[in-house]
């Protein structure tokens, strides 16, 4: 089964503040939905609690070890990362994890695909993501999206594809 990162991080690669994004971004929160749409999502429970609310038309699944957190319906737990993929893959054929920063680091070596948003800024936060070494990866810009009266900071969209390499005897 395929498996894919998806997140957005600034230059300094903050992708938190305070348990939120530091950021609103409406063009970029659509790329986010329409490409995780009808998959499995799997996020840590700090991501979760930046909505506390099943994301439609996705396999929500967060990780936690509290047998009491509260999820909202339609959203699963699971113990770990391998316990949630062990999930995923028997609901659905994609899976993409969310967050947090650990579980992207944790789960790059694991992925096929990357989708990394670059904000244009430099943002003070609390959470920060790796600066993963995507060399050997085949690397294609999808979006180069400017400031504009509703976005505050201009953003780039980057896919990933870890490089197949074909050994020859």
């Amino acid at each position: 089964m395929p498996i894919a990162l998806i997140y957005a991080r600034s230059e300094n690669y903050c992708i938190g503040r305070h348990g939120q994004l530091p950021w609103h971004l409406p063009d970029e929160f659509e790329h986010f939905n329409s490409t995780t749409r009808d998959a499995a999502i799997i996020m840590g429970r700090k991501t979760y609690e930046d909505h506390s609310c099943e994301l439609a038309d996705r396999f929500n699944i967060v990780i936690t070890r509290q047998e009491s957190y509260p999820l909202a319906k339609g959203v699963h737990r699971a113990g770990s990362l391998q316990s949630a993929l062990g999930l995923a893959r028997e609901a659905h054929d994609r899976v993409f994890i969310i967050g947090g920063a650990g579980f992207l680091r944790d789960a790059l070596s694991m992925a096929d695909t990357v989708y990394e948003t670059v904000v244009h800024a430099k943002i003070s936060g609390d959470t920060f993501v790796d600066a993963f070494d995507f060399e050997g990866w085949q690397t294609l810009r999808l979006v180069e999206h400017p400031r504009d009266e509703a976005h505050i900071y201009g953003f780039s969209i980057y896919k990933y594809q870890r490089s197949i390499l074909l050994k020859t005897g």
